[in-house]
């Protein structure tokens, strides 16, 4: 098993489309990109962590590919919003990839790079590249929409 950590938004809707894709094996949503070790929710969306509302996904390889999520990440979200998705604003709402290797990071750099020059987007892509640092976010928050019964 890999891991790969995403930043798209608010992490619930996030978890809950990669949940659904065969050759994930589990989700966990949690916090990603800042300052201070084992953040709550509460100090991350005051906004002096510098974390982003992230999932970290433990996928199988030999099922799904790192390049196959990385297209799943640019087509649930705009990466051409800075801090914000949808009516979520603030830089816990931003767009990044959080890379566990060095190959992860080139395939991540390739891929951000092949989507702009397609043309896809008008305006630039503001994706963050970075590597991993991951903290877990309270129990209340996993599988949220699964546990309301609004995830299909």
């Amino acid at each position: 098993m890999e891991k790969a950590t995403f930043a798209a938004g608010c992490f619930w809707g996030v978890e809950a489309t990669f949940r659904k894709i065969d050759g994930v094996v589990s989700t966990q949503v949690g916090y990603a990109g800042g300052t201070e070790e084992n953040p709550s929710y509460e100090d991350v969306c005051a906004g002096g962590t510098g974390h982003a509302e992230a999932v970290q996904l433990e996928y199988d390889p030999s099922k799904i590919s790192y390049e196959h999520l990385l297209d799943v990440f640019w087509n649930i979200h705009d990466p051409t919003t800075l801090n914000r998705q949808g009516p979520d604003l603030g830089s816990q709402y931003r767009s990044a990839v959080f890379t566990h290797s060095p190959e992860q990071e080139a395939a991540a750099y390739t891929s951000k790079e092949n989507l702009e020059r397609s043309g896809h987007f008008s305006a630039p892509i503001v994706t963050e590249i970075t590597p991993a640092e991951f903290y877990p976010a309270e129990e209340y928050h996993q599988c949220y929409l699964e546990k309301r019964g609004l995830s299909e």
